[in-house]
């Protein structure tokens, strides 16, 4: 575990304008509403909603090909790379996620559902380098369900752990402050392309 902490704070530290002497507070908005994060640990579950101002077509693309992921995916000033992308039940995206050091950092998301264009769920662990999972991380499933709502789409993620304590974990490695980041890529991707 110190070593995702190490690659979080790696990643906190090299934001520009981090001071490495104050623990950095993160309070990221997506500029049209707001990133809610639900932690509900009795129950086993972190519940992130969001809403775009974009089409459930152009949303779904953004989470389902790889190359709008790989400009997403990891907060700045890390970029994620795409190893391999098969978008079906039964395969994975395997990734890096390349810091400004190129640093890497390796992931997958194995996909065990997929209800086009409404949903999908996936087990998402980090993994060595060939793509194997790395069980001294957090292991955990994510449903991901994707609404229209007026003129754009609302997002729904529930994370659920895979593995014992992998919420808490996540929580504690900065998974809050990073998927918030993260999903301001998003929605910077979103607006260019409307």
């Amino acid at each position: 575990m110190s070593r995702l902490k190490d690659l979080l704070l790696l990643i906190v530290e090299s934001t520009p304008g981090t001071n490495r002497n104050v623990k950095p507070k993160f309070n990221f908005m997506i500029s049209t509403s707001e990133v809610k994060i639900d932690k509900d640990l009795k129950n086993k579950k972190i519940t992130t909603k969001v809403h775009f101002n974009a089409s459930p077509e152009e949303v779904w693309k953004a989470w389902t090909e790889r190359e709008i992921l790989d400009k997403w995916w990891a907060p700045k000033p890390w970029r994620a790379e795409t190893r391999k992308m098969e978008f079906k039940e039964g395969g994975s995206w395997q990734y890096a996620m390349i810091g400004p050091e190129n640093k890497k950092q390796y992931a997958k998301m194995s996909y065990t559902e997929i209800d086009a264009p409404n949903s999908f769920e996936a087990n998402d662990s980090f993994t060595n380098e060939k793509g194997v999972d790395d069980k001294s991380f957090p292991q955990t499933t994510w449903r991901c369900e994707f609404k229209p709502s007026g003129t754009g789409t609302d997002v729904k993620i529930v994370m659920t752990p895979k593995t014992e304590g992998a919420l808490e974990k996540n929580l504690e490695m900065g998974f809050e402050q990073g998927f918030k980041m993260a999903l301001g890529n998003l929605e910077d991707i979103l607006d260019e392309n409307n």
